[in-house]
């Protein structure tokens, strides 16, 4: 019975452990940083440094995840809304033109997401982020930035247990508004798996700039949540947001 019992925490620990394959990745690609992916039922972790993914972060665009649904639950937008351009000229060519909301989400549309945030307000903002427990639900002072470079953190594991929320559709918004965003984050399809996620990137001045790449996949090994966060002191790192979280994914097995 001993042994028994003995042989069942060393699996325990060995899932919950640090993933020295997962380290390897990071430290071939010379990026600091974490990774978590955890599967449905929670059984499966692998993580790559525990102590980033708990800190908490500024969410910067992974907080359109949210975002897309109070905006649609208060009518602000519709999926056939077409968001007018107001003329200015922003440094992504994509943002200067009308948009949609999911071409808006598919491109960090952030002017689109601050008109949203002037209609929502504070009150809202802050109802809705206690209600759904999103990070430490705090706005700040700047209803336009405060998920950019405002008061607004989440870590990496509650950046899954968020998305958890939503895949389970456990969250308090119509269903039509949870299948819309959910089929707006479709970021990869394959023969075998649909990968759903969001990019984010915080840069706030004279304070850490870092990147996100939150979603979920769904394969023939099951589903799986993942959140990786990496330093990123200039944009050329950005693109391992996704490719570290592709690979890592691949190294478990559960992406082919």
């Amino acid at each position: 019975m001993i042994q028994k019992l003995l042989l069942m925490l060393s699996l325990v620990g060995y899932l919950y452990a640090e993933d020295a394959s997962i380290a390897k990745l990071f430290e071939n690609a010379h990026v600091k940083g974490t990774i978590v992916i955890e599967s449905l039922d929670g059984k499966e972790q692998y993580i790559y440094n525990d102590a980033r993914a708990r800190t908490p972060l500024l969410p910067a665009s992974t907080f359109k995840i949210p975002n897309t649904l109070i905006a649609l639950q208060e009518g602000v937008i519709t999926a056939d809304s077409i968001i007018v351009w107001d003329g200015v000229q922003r440094s992504i060519t994509a943002w200067n033109q009308d948009q949609n909301l999911s071409s808006a989400f598919k491109t960090s549309c952030v002017w689109c997401y601050q008109q949203f945030a002037r209609t929502i307000g504070f009150k809202k903002y802050t109802e809705y982020l206690h209600t759904i427990a999103y990070g430490n639900e705090k706005t700040g002072v700047d209803v336009e930035r405060f998920w950019l470079d405002g008061a607004l953190r989440i870590s990496a594991y509650e950046q899954i247990a968020f998305l958890k929320k939503l895949y389970k559709n456990d969250l308090p918004f119509d269903q039509k508004h949870l299948y819309l965003l959910k089929s707006i984050m479709i970021d990869e399809q394959g023969e075998n798996y649909t990968l759903r996620a969001k990019t984010g990137w915080a840069v706030p001045k004279g304070a850490e700039h870092h990147g996100w790449y939150v979603g979920y996949v769904k394969s023939s090994r099951g589903v799986y949540f993942f959140a990786t966060n990496l330093l990123t002191p200039s944009s050329d790192e950005l693109p391992l947001r996704k490719l570290l979280t592709l690979e890592a994914l691949k190294a478990k097995g559960i992406l082919e």
